[in-house]
């Protein structure tokens, strides 16, 4: 019984240092962004056919 009881809470601590882990390294993790390219100004009308 003893065993079963100190093998379970090696399981547990592992598994806890390796959540920690991987939550640290997550949060250390460097995000990047593209930057925007500025639209022209008619870029962005559609020309509408003359009547």
């Amino acid at each position: 019984m003893i065993t079963v009881l100190v093998i379970s809470i090696i399981v547990i601590l592992i598994v806890l240092a390796l959540s920690v882990l991987t939550i640290g390294k997550g949060y250390s993790y460097k995000h990047t962004v593209d930057p925007v390219k500025p639209l022209q100004e008619d870029e962005g009308k559609k020309e509408e056919p003359e009547k």
